[in-house]
């Protein structure tokens, strides 16, 4: 029964509230609707632990939902670890996010309204993550599409969030396009679009061609490339990325839910669900990797010039997600979850905590009319520098000294992102496509993080006050309405890291991914006895595997010195040659390396924003190209706006001025039909109603005949 109240309970509280809101009143409707996702994200823990932990998977079917000819689909409930991991993510975080708006949508009138598209949302992306096959995954892919127009556009008769809203569903038809496509494709090579069907038979197809435009495709590489596409558009990656910062102008809980924590999270369940396909699509994967490191740095340099609170926090969503990607395009698929895991609970954290700042500021989300708010908001404060902490990946990394060994300890950020940058390296010693070229930027990605995060807390809450004295004076933190899941969620950025690492990426890895992902090199070093099976491909499709790692794991505890993931190794190249043996470790340069940049960035933020206050604002205003160019993001609304907007606009005016009124109009009504008229008004002139007219013609028509006549019998 679970499971259909964790998925099927917040569509019945959207219902409730959408359509009888205005009957049963606001209050009424909020109660119905947080109750509900409250009560689902209390059984998504259970079914967590139940799954997860315990093993019990299940796929639950619900109906058939079509059958034509040999196309089935049925409509299901697919539980397993990934897809029970998503679960907690998705109501953990739209339950304290409906507890929130509570406090900061107290004040609307249109407060029933808002609840249900929440839920609505909710529902969507539960259908998305518990989908059994491609076009139930479609249909919750679209539903969160949907929910996400609604909400960014909720404040209806604000142009900008209309036009955020317009910008972000179009954006997201783009990406959508391919990704139907993709399914298509799956459709046409398997016959199926079933994940069991089409994940079992990848292999068969490794060598299937599509034909396409007078071109040949590996079917395999276009299946994945097209469900990157569809991915590219929900995530916000390079090229498809313009809809999210414009997204902010919906209220901030959307931002949390959304665009920090779960929709934009998609594109990554996607590529981790469907491993199989991108592990025998080398070339799509390199692709995915490009355009994750490129986002990473991309959406990185962004946030260093950006002056709305929420912008900056948006434009760090995009650079993490960059980072869930090229992790997935590596084949780091557990690694990508975690960070996608961890980064739900302190990124919905920052996006709260500046719901916060922005409530006790009268809705001012400008950074340039804030500072010095530590002393009138502590609370929010605190959790704000929490939330930075954990994004920055604070942590002192493992090391060995005299013979002891120190595991590491940090906030989450510490251990999942570490995990990704150090990860990549190894890949790029192994000879993984854009390894190197990955950790490289991902290093550069975590000193810009710092950098603009830090900049982030000095502009908004040290200093001077910039702003309104007014503002300054009245400025509060918060009810603990809102107050306390910002709380629950600073637990999270705290200790989510540590409490999880073993399962996602550590020595329980094998018997926590099961058949759902392949637990990774990291988790291969702790069990040499899995390096074969790892090597074979054998980590995702042998259940068996992982139940013997279950009850084995304790023996081999006792029998073997089980090496933490992030060891100290001083000799990682005499590891490379035999990772079944020694283990999967970078060196230790690459394990402080992140560690050394994030301070880095501190210490810049520091000089920039505290030491030297106010050569940030100057820098700002003496302009320069390269502030241009970031500020400006990089140019991308204006080149989209020139080439697709104008130039979309430039060939309709060219169909229809020329085209249609020119060619078309100017041939058929303005032309022939133009001629036919007015000859007929002439002619229609000699029906004058004298009988002489009608006389002249006929002896005219006779005269004319008889010439015919004359005329033919002389030419025989």
């Amino acid at each position: 029964m679970a499971p259909y109240i964790v998925v099927f309970g917040p569509l019945l509280a959207s219902i409730i509230a959408g359509l009888f809101g205005n009957i049963i009143g606001h209050r009424v409707s909020q109660i119905v609707t947080t109750f509900f996702v409250v009560l689902a994200a209390a059984l998504s823990w259970y079914l967590f632990f139940d799954v997860a932990l315990g093993g019990h998977t299940a796929t639950l079917h619900l109906a058939t939902w079509m059958s034509v000819g040999n196309f089935d689909v049925s409509w299901d409930i697919k539980l397993d670890t990934l897809s029970a991991t998503m679960l907690i993510v998705v109501n953990t975080v739209s339950a304290l996010v409906h507890i929130y708006s509570w406090g900061y949508m107290s004040h609307d009138p249109h407060r029933a309204r808002f609840f249900s598209y929440l839920s609505l949302f909710t529902f969507a992306m539960l259908m998305l993550v518990t989908s059994d096959n491609f076009l139930q995954l479609f249909f919750g892919w679209e539903g969160v599409g949907l929910a996400s127009y609604l909400l960014i556009g909720f404040w209806y008769k604000k142009k900008s969030a209309n036009d955020a809203a317009i910008k972000a569903f179009v954006t997201n038809r783009v990406g959508d396009f391919g990704f139907a496509l993709g399914i298509m494709a799956l459709f046409h090579v398997f016959g199926s679009v079933d994940f069991d069907v089409v994940f079992s038979h990848v292999a068969d197809h490794s060598e299937t061609v599509l034909a396409f435009a007078g071109m040949e495709f590996n079917a395999i590489e276009l299946i994945a490339f097209l469900l990157f596409i569809g991915a590219m558009g929900k995530s916000a990656q390079f090229f498809l990325h313009v809809w999210l910062p414009d997204a902010m102008e919906g209220p901030t809980p959307v931002s949390a839910l959304i665009h920090a924590a779960t929709m934009v999270t998609a594109g990554v369940f996607l590529v981790c669900r469907a491993f199989p396909i991108y592990e025998a699509a080398p070339m799509a994967s390199a692709i995915v990797t490009v355009i994750g490191a490129t986002t990473a740095i991309f959406a990185a340099t962004i946030g260093l010039a950006q002056n709305d609170i929420k912008r900056v926090v948006a434009y760090s969503t995009c650079s993490q997600l960059g980072y869930m990607f090229f992790a997935a395009g590596l084949g780091l698929y557990s690694a990508a979850m975690f960070h996608l895991f961890t980064h739900a609970f302190f990124k919905a954290l920052l996006f709260l905590g500046c719901g916060a700042v922005i409530h006790g500021l009268h809705d001012e989300q400008d950074m340039r009319k804030m500072g010095g708010l530590y002393k009138m908001m502590p609370m929010t404060w605190v959790l704000m520098l929490i939330g930075t902490l954990a994004l920055t990946g604070v942590g002192i990394p493992p090391f060995t000294l005299g013979g002891w060994e120190f595991d590491g300890i940090g906030f989450a950020g510490f251990y999942s992102k570490d995990m990704i940058i150090e990860e990549a390296f190894m890949m790029g010693q192994e000879g993984k496509f854009f390894g190197m070229g990955a950790f490289w930027i991902g290093i550069g990605a975590a000193l810009l993080t710092s950098f603009y995060s830090w900049r982030l807390i000095f502009m908004t809450f040290h200093g001077k006050f910039r702003g309104k004295q007014s503002d300054y004076e009245h400025a509060h933190d918060s009810g603990w309405v809102m107050t306390g899941p910002l709380v629950l969620l600073a637990i999270g950025a705290v200790f989510a890291g540590g409490l999880f690492k073993d399962s996602f990426v550590g020595k329980d890895a094998f018997a926590y991914w099961g058949d759902s992902l392949p637990a990774g090199p990291y988790a291969e070093g702790n069990y040499p006895e899995y390096a074969e099976a790892y090597a074979s491909g054998g980590y995702a499709g042998d259940s068996h595997a992982a139940d013997d790692h279950a009850a084995s794991s304790e023996e081999h505890a006792a029998d073997t010195h089980a090496a933490p993931a992030h060891a100290d190794n001083t000799h990682a190249d005499e590891s490379h040659g035999d990772e079944g043996h020694h283990g999967h470790h970078p060196p230790t340069w690459v394990l402080w390396m992140p560690f050394g940049v994030t301070w880095l960035g501190f210490g810049l933020a520091v000089w920039f924003y505290i030491v030297k206050e106010g050569i940030g604002a100057r820098i700002a205003a003496n302009g320069g190209p390269v502030h241009a160019f970031l500020s400006n993001k990089w140019y991308f609304d204006e080149i989209y706006q020139f080439v697709f907007v104008k130039g979309s606009k430039g060939l309709g005016d060219l169909f229809w001025k020329v085209g249609d009124v020119r060619i078309i109009d100017g041939f058929g009504p303005n032309g022939f039909a133009a001629t036919t008229m007015a000859t007929a008004r002439r002619i229609a002139k000699a029906q004058s109603g004298f009988l002489y007219h009608y006389a002249f013609v006929m002896l005219i028509g006779v005269l004319g005949f008889t010439l015919w006549i004359v005329a033919g019998a002389g030419g025989n």
